[in-house]
């Protein structure tokens, strides 16, 4: 039988911090949370990789000006690459007009992660009860899993969370309505129970996170972003500002993002502001001129 370690938790903690500093068809696999609903999930570690337990990636969002249809993409920050969009919302941030920085906040930037759990309440798809799905989620409840396992509550639960047997705390998601977007900061790590379950049958249906998002290229996303943003128009060149000149970047959410089904369980007021940071490092080498 499959057992989970102290040296595997160990694994998992260290990846954890690592994602946490630095920077397909299977979206049917992932639990959608929905607005006034309360779901219980046990997280579930990689066995064979317990480094790769959580994937955290980056996205751009925003409804299409072209077609009204929702567009979410991976950021290839996520891997350390040049990005088309985190460029173009630089040059905007720094050098565009009022007009353009206006429009500019319909691209929200988010950071996401996922992980495999096993679900023991969904009152969104009580189909998934029983089952191993796959949990996406933002900063508020990447803040309280982090608390849990090296954070201020990981005296109380640590290795817990990932426990099968009755020493295991199942997270409870409780998904409530702050102004008009969903919030989950009453979210928490339940006391220990045993869920009854073999932990060989649980263990053998986990999830590839890696192979859940498709990956575009750059050239794909710059015309992503001259469809469905600029409309087919040519795309403004990059500029190049003093690095110095800091000046704060809001994202406003977008409405109808409720209209695609690779968008779940999203966190709509958790947008992070612009990295200025990982674009500057991307566009070190770039030859632009400073207008």
């Amino acid at each position: 039988m499959s057992t989970f370690t102290n040296s595997m938790f160990e694994s998992i903690k260290d990846a954890l911090s690592k994602t946490t500093e630095s920077a397909s068809g299977s979206f049917r696999d992932i639990i959608r949370c929905e607005k006034g609903k309360t779901y219980t999930v046990r997280l579930l570690p990689n066995i064979e990789n317990p480094e790769k337990t959580f994937y955290k990636y980056i996205s751009h969002a925003w409804e299409s000006f072209a077609t009204g249809k929702y567009i979410n993409l991976v950021s290839p920050t996520t891997f350390q690459e040049r990005d088309p969009i985190a460029e173009y919302r630089y040059y905007v941030h720094r050098q565009g007009t009022p007009e353009e920085k206006s429009k500019c906040k319909s691209l929200i930037r988010r950071e996401n992660w996922l992980i495999n759990v096993y679900v023991e309440s969904d009152p969104t798809n009580p189909e998934n009860e029983g089952k191993v799905k796959m949990l996406r989620y933002g900063r508020q409840l990447n803040k309280i899993i982090n608390d849990a396992i090296h954070g201020d509550d990981a005296d109380q639960f640590g290795m817990k969370v990932f426990d099968l047997s009755e020493t295991g705390c199942s997270l409870r998601i409780k998904v409530e309505d702050q102004g008009g977007f969903p919030t989950y900061v009453s979210s928490k790590f339940l006391m220990p129970y045993d869920l009854k379950v073999e932990a060989d049958d649980i263990y053998s249906n986990l999830h590839d996170l890696e192979s859940v998002n498709t990956i575009k290229s750059y050239n794909e996303l710059e015309d992503m972003l001259n469809e469905h943003y600029h409309c087919s128009t040519p795309q403004p060149p990059v500029g190049e500002v003093e690095e110095d000149d800091d000046i704060p970047f809001d994202s406003a959410p977008v409405d109808g993002a409720n209209n695609s089904p690779t968008i779940v369980n999203e966190e709509d007021n958790d947008d992070d502001p612009l990295d200025d940071d990982v674009v500057k490092n991307l566009l070190s080498g770039l030859d632009v001129d400073d207008e």
